[in-house]
C-alpha cells in the first residue's frame, strides 16, 4: 500500500471536528439577514440597505481572500492558528453590529465579519484536504455541506427565538467561538501538505489562456450568479408566500430548512463527482437549482409541503457544485499558476454575487411582489451548464481524475 492510498489514521475524525467547526464558526455570514425584519424595524431601513448589509460580508470576504493572499498568510501561518484567530476575530466583529451607532458602523462590523471569515472557509478547505487523497471530493463536500448549515444557523435561531435581533446576534459569537475551540483541541495538520502556491499577478495572462481554467471558472461565476442571491432572499420570499402570510418563524423555519439542505446536496455530490466525474456532477447540480429558479414564481402560491419540497431541493441543488469547480481549476491548470487561478475565481466570483443581492430586492420592489423575481438568476446556472458542457468535451488532463 502507498502512502498516497493509505488512510492515515484520524482522517474521519478530523473531518467530523472540521464540519462541526465550520457548522459553528460560519453562522455570522447571515446573521444579520436572519433578522432583517426586527433590524429594518429597530433602525428604519429599506430593502436597499438591507441587501448591503449582506453585500458588506461578501465584499469583506473579497478583501480578505485576496488579502490573505497577497501576503500569503496561508504559506506562512500554520492552517489551525489562522483558522482560530481568524474565527475569534469574525465573533468579535459580528458582535460588533450590537455596539454600532450609525449605519456605517454597522456596515463596518459586517465587512470585518466577512474579511475575518475568508481566513476561515478557504484554510479550512485546505487543512481537511491535507488528510486525503483519495476520496478528497466527497471530503470536501462534507465541509461545504457544513458551511451550508452554519449559514442556515442563523435562521433556526431566529425560529427558536422569536423577534429579538440582538439574541440573533450573540448566539452566533457565541458558535463562532466554539467552532474555534473545537479547531483549536481537537485539530491538526495532515500527512499530505501541500506545497507553496503564491498569488502572482503575473500569472493572469497565463491563466487567461487556458481554457480548461477559464471554462471552470465560468461554471463557478454562473453558480455564484444564483447561489448567494438565493441565500440571503429566501427567506423574505417565504415570507411573502401564500402559505406562510407574514408568519416570521414560519419563514425561518423555511430559510433554514432550504440553506441547511444543501449539506445532503454537497456529501451526495461530492461522491458522485469521485466516481461518475465533477463536470457532469456539477452539469446536474446547475439544471436543478435553475429549474428551481422557474419553479419559484408557482411554489410562491402553492401549500407550505410545496413551497417546503422546493426549498429542499433548490438548497440541495444550489450549492452542490461548488466545490467541484475549484477542483476542475487544480486539474486543469498548471501547478505553477494554480493558486493565482484559485484565489481569481473565488474573489470574482464573490463580487459577481454583489450585484445578485443588490438586484433581487430592487426587482421585487419594482414588480410590486417577491413572486416571479428569482428568474433573474437563471442566467447563471445556463452559463454553468454551458461552461460544463464544454469542459467535459475537452481532452482530460494527465493525472485528472475528476473531469469526466
Amino acid at each position: 500500500m502507498t502512502a498516497a492510498s493509505a488512510a492515515p489514521n484520524g482522517r474521519t475524525r478530523t473531518l467530523l471536528l472540521m464540519a462541526l467547526s465550520l457548522v459553528l464558526a460560519m453562522s455570522p455570514w447571515f446573521s444579520a439577514s436572519a433578522v432583517l425584519g426586527p433590524l429594518r424595524a429597530a433602525w428604519g431601513f429599506g430593502d436597499a440597505f438591507g441587501a448591503w448589509l449582506t453585500i458588506a460580508v461578501q465584499l469583506g470576504f473579497v478583501a480578505g481572500a485576496l488579502g490573505s493572499a497577497a501576503l500569503g498568510l496561508a504559506d506562512r501561518l500554520p492552517a489551525r492558528r489562522l483558522i482560530v484567530v481568524a474565527a475569534l476575530g469574525a465573533a468579535v466583529a459580528n458582535a460588533l453590529v450590537l455596539a454600532a451607532q450609525s449605519p456605517a458602523q454597522l456596515l463596518l462590523a459586517r465587512m470585518a465579519t466577512g474579511a475575518c471569515l475568508a481566513l476561515v472557509y478557504p484554510p479550512a478547505m485546505k487543512l481537511v484536504a491535507t488528510w486525503f487523497v483519495q476520496g478528497r471530493g466527497l471530503a470536501l463536500g462534507v465541509l461545504i455541506g457544513a458551511i451550508s448549515v452554519g449559514s442556515a444557523l442563523p435562521h433556526l435561531v431566529s425560529a427558536l427565538g422569536g423577534a429579538r435581533w440582538q439574541g440573533v446576534i450573540v448566539w452566533t459569537s457565541a458558535a463562532t467561538v466554539a467552532g474555534a475551540l473545537v479547531i483549536a483541541l481537537g485539530v491538526r495538520d495532515g500527512p499530505y501538505p501541500f506545497p507553496r502556491a503564491p498569488f502572482r499577478l503575473r500569472d493572469v495572462a497565463a491563466i487567461v489562456r487556458n481554457r480548461g481554467v477559464v471554462l471552470a471558472s465560468l461554471g463557478y461565476f454562473g453558480h455564484m450568479w444564483e447561489l448567494y442571491a438565493m441565500w440571503a432572499w429566501f427567506a423574505t420570499f417565504a415570507m411573502t408566500a401564500a402559505a406562510v402570510d407574514g408568519d416570521a418563524t414560519r419563514a425561518a423555519w423555511l430559510a433554514f430548512a432550504a440553506i441547511a439542505a444543501g449539506l445532503v446536496g454537497c456529501v451526495l455530490a461530492g461522491g458522485l463527482a469521485d466516481r461518475f466525474g465533477r463536470a457532469r456532477t456539477a452539469m446536474v447540480a446547475l439544471l436543478i437549482s435553475g429549474a428551481c429558479c422557474v419553479a419559484a414564481g408557482w411554489a410562491h402560491l402553492a401549500p407550505l409541503w410545496l413551497l417546503l419540497t422546493l426549498g429542499l431541493v433548490w438548497g440541495a441543488s444550489v450549492i452542490a457544485d461548488s466545490a467541484q469547480f475549484s477542483a476542475l481549476v487544480t486539474e486543469h491548470g498548471d501547478p505553477h499558476t494554480v493558486g493565482t487561478a484559485l484565489t481569481l475565481q473565488m474573489g470574482l466570483g464573490f463580487l459577481l454575487t454583489v450585484a445578485t443581492i443588490w438586484i433581487v430586492p430592487l426587482l421585487a420592489g419594482a414588480l410590486g411582489s417577491w413572486r416571479w423575481v428569482f428568474l433573474v438568476l437563471l442566467p447563471g446556472p445556463v452559463l454553468g451548464i454551458a461552461a460544463m458542457w464544454a469542459l467535459q468535451r475537452r481532452p482530460m488532463p494527465a493525472g485528472a481524475s475528476g473531469s469526466r
